[in-house]
């Protein structure tokens, strides 16, 4: 803590362009995640639907925290990242849809958002699937003498997995730049962490690898941000992987089929009152005048316009052409010479 004057958070670098712009951006997941399960409802959303309501900070965090040409592999809750990349909302509703103008064409659905432009290698449906190609990526870096960090985020579900074990043991081995984001929403499915894991804190798991590992505050999104700097600079600089444990929760069930009847109503509000990490990062600003209420309503007012011109492009937008059923199934031959 290295500084108490107004207009600037204590002990933080950032600029007031870059504080508002990571609020915005939790506030937009937050009400595009609420505005698609209304969506759902309707029916205008098939399949699953897994939401990220009250984990906005590690996304933010981590995401804001990477260089542009790092690459990004998670698990299927997976729109908070894509908003988090800055990909168009408009595109994220429309994939959510099934409709062409979706961010894979109306292929990958909820769990499968992706875009190579941003090195966004995608959600994917398997637990702990994503592990082992993040550890390939790293691989790939490190072989190509790059400085990218493959960066993976998954749950406290998936460190029970063997993959997990795989690909930690395989990225400490060849000492790979890959970073392990585990966000412990403390529940996989509809069991609790205690009832799974013989151990609980999942960022000890790292240490059977002999990885630099920490637990930090997931609602608090300038936490995660100097946390996962701080592991890339680790990754990045040749010193393999790190592994970071993000405390946070889920405030909607696993998915929208999920009746939630394995915990108390209580204790979602208990975190809702007291750790949601907009409200925590909004007082935050406001307490340090470094936004004004009349900045922070003209954003929430432009999310709110944002995510309801989503939902018109998404209704607008065509569904996919029959003919082109079989596109995208495999990747182009690529020709030998």
């Amino acid at each position: 803590m290295t500084s108490t004057v107004d207009g600037q958070l204590p002990g933080v670098a950032l600029p007031k362009s870059e504080l508002l712009e990571m609020y915005r951006l939790m506030v937009l997941i937050r009400r595009f995640e609420e505005v698609a399960s209304e969506q759902y409802a309707l029916g205008k959303i098939a399949g699953f639907l897994h939401l990220y309501i009250g984990q906005e900070a590690v996304a933010v965090g981590a995401i804001r925290a990477m260089d542009p040409d790092d690459h990004l592999v998670t698990h299927y809750r997976d729109h908070g990242y894509a908003l988090a990349l800055g990909l168009d909302p408009r595109r994220c509703m429309a994939e959510l849809f099934g409709k062409a103008t979706g961010l894979v064409g109306g292929r990958g659905g909820s769990m499968h958002f992706a875009d190579a432009s941003k090195h966004f290698w995608g959600g994917y449906a398997i637990v702990a699937g994503l592990l082992p190609i993040a550890a390939g990526l790293g691989l790939a870096s490190k072989h190509l003498n790059q400085r990218r960090v493959a960066v993976a985020i998954f749950g406290d579900g998936a460190t029970n997995n063997g993959a997990f074990h795989e690909a930690l043991n395989f990225a400490a081995l060849w000492k790979l730049p890959v970073l392990f984001l585990c966000e412990n929403n403390q529940y996989g499915m509809g069991t609790a962490v205690q009832y799974a894991s013989a151990v609980r804190e999942m960022y000890r798991k790292a240490y059977a690898y002999d990885i630099p590992a920490e637990r930090v505050d997931g609602q608090d999104v300038l936490a995660i941000y100097e946390a996962t700097k701080r592991a890339l600079e680790h990754c990045r600089s040749g010193n393999g992987p790190y592994f970071l444990e993000a405390l946070t929760y889920r405030y909607r069930g696993h998915s929208m089929a999920d009746p939630e009847t394995y915990r108390s109503k209580e204790e979602g509000e208990e975190w809702r009152r007291h750790r949601d990490p907009i409200e925590r990062f909004r007082q935050q600003l406001l307490a340090h005048n470094v936004a004004t209420p009349e900045e922070l309503a003209a954003l929430d007012q432009a999310v709110e316009e944002a995510v309801a011109e989503a939902v018109r492009f998404a209704d607008e937008s065509p569904e996919p052409a029959p003919e082109t059923l079989t596109q995208y199934v495999y990747a182009d031959p690529i020709t030998v010479r």
